[in-house]
């Protein structure tokens, strides 16, 4: 597949399909879905986010997002995805492709957040393996790297069961709802795509 670098606007990125989601770059007019969805799923999701700002899910709050998601995808820096459902296209959840480096490091970092309704139904996984073409295959990466809490089993069962091995345990290396907190800290690499051991193993 040939590689897409350069990215200068989100009609640039492909939408991309598994069985029973899809992934695209989101759109001024996912606004009223997703803050319906976040404000749902809020006491779901702080646990495991940054500190919620008191005006997260304004309207003005999300065109300034917009307008860094555009600055990103110009930069080559981070590529948003907004995570729908295949049959429905209704919105369930989000993953971000962010602190892309390039150079002789060509690596990125995975973060990922789901709806309350739709969370350990395998949709993520789903989702994590059909981004997975993207980095290596589109953007030429070589390493995806992915952080989680140590108490997340889930995320952790999803990690591995995408092909991510566990590297490492990073003392409070990202601040959570307010407060600092160590992290696993996991990866793939585009050569182990290939390894058989990802078949089969369960999913989140």
């Amino acid at each position: 597949m040939a590689l897409l670098s350069n990215f200068m606007d989100s009609s640039s990125i492909p939408v991309l399909k598994g069985a029973r989601v899809f992934l695209r770059v989101p759109q001024a007019t996912d606004y009223t879905a997703w803050s319906a969805l976040r404000a749902s799923s809020r006491k779901f999701l702080i646990p495991w986010e940054p500190l919620w700002p008191p005006d997260d899910l304004s309207r003005a709050a999300f065109r300034a997002r917009m307008k860094r998601y555009a600055r990103d995808l110009q930069d080559d820096s981070a590529y948003p995805f907004f995570l729908f459902l295949a049959e429905s296209g209704t919105l369930c959840g989000g993953l971000t492709l962010s602190n892309v480096r390039r150079g002789v490091a060509q690596t990125a970092t995975l973060g990922y957040w789901i709806g309350e309704a739709y969370a350990r139904k395998g949709l993520m996984t789903e989702a994590v393996r059909a981004l997975t073409p993207f980095v290596f295959d589109q953007l030429g990466l070589h390493r995806l790297e992915a952080a989680c809490l140590p108490h997340n089993a889930a995320s952790i069962r999803l990690l591995k069961a995408c092909g991510f091995t566990q590297e490492g345990y990073a003392r409070s290396y990202l601040r959570i709802n307010g407060e600092w907190h160590d992290h696993l800290l996991f990866a793939i690499l585009a050569e182990d795509r290939a390894s058989p051991f990802r078949e089969g193993l369960p999913v989140c």
